[in-house]
């Protein structure tokens, strides 16, 4: 089975609750993951709070993603 993000709602911060097709649920802090030239503006909260599902992932108008695989290991 192929990991898919469900469902995703901002906490506050770089905190975003997620909800996985395998039923797995929970918080993941993004700050520490926010480096290189494609995230940088993800670290202006108003554009991190801007992500939308695409491709079964959290997604940035900018192309920033990250791979819901990592998502679903680093839940909390």
């Amino acid at each position: 089975m192929f990991t898919h993000v469900e469902q995703a709602k901002y906490i506050n911060d770089y905190k975003v609750w997620l909800s996985f097709n395998d039923g797995a649920e929970g918080e993941i802090d993004l700050s520490s993951e926010l480096y290189g030239e494609i995230f940088e503006p993800l670290k202006d909260i108003s554009f991190f709070k801007s992500f939308t599902l695409e491709g079964h992932t959290l997604s940035w108008s900018n192309g920033a993603d990250f791979a819901p695989e990592f998502l679903r290991e680093h839940i909390a």
